[in-house]
């Protein structure tokens, strides 16, 4: 078939879960795809694909672990003003060229809207409209139920009435809504080919430089940790004491993921769900004002498989995790996921019936 296939630009989990199902499309299954995207997914899925688009897409703007609101306004309505004309000619050249038979959505708005004006079988894969789509229990809104609402309301306004919808999670809250189907976090060949062993290492992602107080946290563990992202730009490891800088390399933070005794970062979905596949107690710190960040946090946390933590100013944090972590490593042992079967094989029962006009 001829597939439309959007990507949200605004952080880099859904890039990197569509990589995985647009190479099942293209490379396996042998469809035809065309690709939109905005912000850093452009590039990142331009180095595997031809046939990447690039649009406007809303990004987030933050500051100090929190989501600045008026400045993410701000700077959409002006980007919007430029974007929108460009998003409007390149589909208008699309519809001339390419002739789509179906759309996929990850949870990126244009391509959803060519495929409702052309009344084109249309699917939703992602793992925010678990926010909309299910029934979250009270304890995990609990302290954040303002920003669930308006949360849910703006996910609820991005992709409605399509014809079905998967949605990735390593968490199970009942469904509350039809066409409704969920699925393991969907996994890079990497992470599943990845060796995982236990060792002693602490594995440590964060965005924020310059964060001594938590660096001296960690150096009081006695434990090696292993810190990405607190120092950019570094060509070669960096060693003081037990704290190793490390340059970023995707292949190094992998094994160092498959091998590590626990994770400390932030609640960003693809990390997490790699972690829980590959039975890594995690300690997440969710962005401020960020509802799906604090969602996977809880729930992490709910389930056993880690804890949430609003912050790290507190010692006492990193230390309490660290003795959880036979306790979590505990309720890991029970999770299981067969890689990315379950989701490819429906994926390609949708694309059946849309091929033959079922849907």
């Amino acid at each position: 078939m001829k597939i439309l296939y959007g990507v949200v630009g605004e952080g880099m989990g859904h890039a990197m879960r569509s990589r995985v199902i647009l190479e099942h499309l293209i490379v396996t299954e042998q469809h035809e795809v065309e690709i939109m995207a905005s912000g850093r997914a452009v590039d990142f899925l331009a180095k595997k694909f031809a046939g990447v688009n690039r649009i406007h897409g809303l990004h987030m703007i933050y500051d100090e672990n929190r989501v600045r609101l008026g400045k993410t306004l701000w700077s959409n309505v002006l980007g919007g003003a430029a974007g929108v004309p460009k998003n409007i000619a390149a589909y208008f050249e699309l519809l001339s060229e390419f002739r789509p038979e179906a759309v996929i959505s990850d949870f990126e708005s244009w391509a959803y809207l060519y495929g409702k004006m052309h009344r084109l079988p249309t699917l939703s894969i992602d793992n925010m409209q678990i926010i909309n789509r299910t029934k979250l229990p009270d304890e995990i809104l609990e302290g954040h139920r303002t920003e669930f609402e308006l949360t849910r309301a703006f996910v609820k306004s991005k992709l409605p009435f399509c014809d079905e919808y998967f949605i990735t999670t390593f968490f199970r809250p009942p469904l509350r809504k039809e066409r409704t189907r969920l699925f393991p976090p969907i996994l890079r060949p990497e992470i599943l080919a990845a060796r995982r062993r236990r060792g002693e290492h602490l594995l440590v992602y964060t965005t924020g430089e310059g964060n001594e107080a938590f660096a001296a946290t960690l150096a009081q563990t006695g434990i090696e940790c292993r810190i990405y992202g607190m120092r950019r730009d570094l060509a070669a490891e960096v060693v003081e004491g037990n704290l190793r800088y490390q340059p970023f390399g995707e292949a190094t933070f992998i094994d160092d993921l498959a091998s590590c005794r626990a994770v400390i970062a932030g609640g960003g979905f693809t990390l997490m769900g790699e972690a829980v596949y590959l039975h890594k107690p995690m300690l997440a710190v969710p962005v401020g004002r960020q509802f799906e960040q604090v969602l996977n946090a809880r729930y992490l946390a709910h389930e056993g498989f880690g804890r949430d933590a609003d912050n790290l100013d507190d010692p006492r944090t990193v230390h309490d995790f660290i003795a959880a972590i036979p306790a979590c490593e505990a309720s890991l042992a029970t999770y299981s996921q067969d890689g990315n079967r379950e989701i490819f094989a429906a994926l390609d029962g949708f694309l059946d019936k849309a091929a033959a006009g079922v849907i």
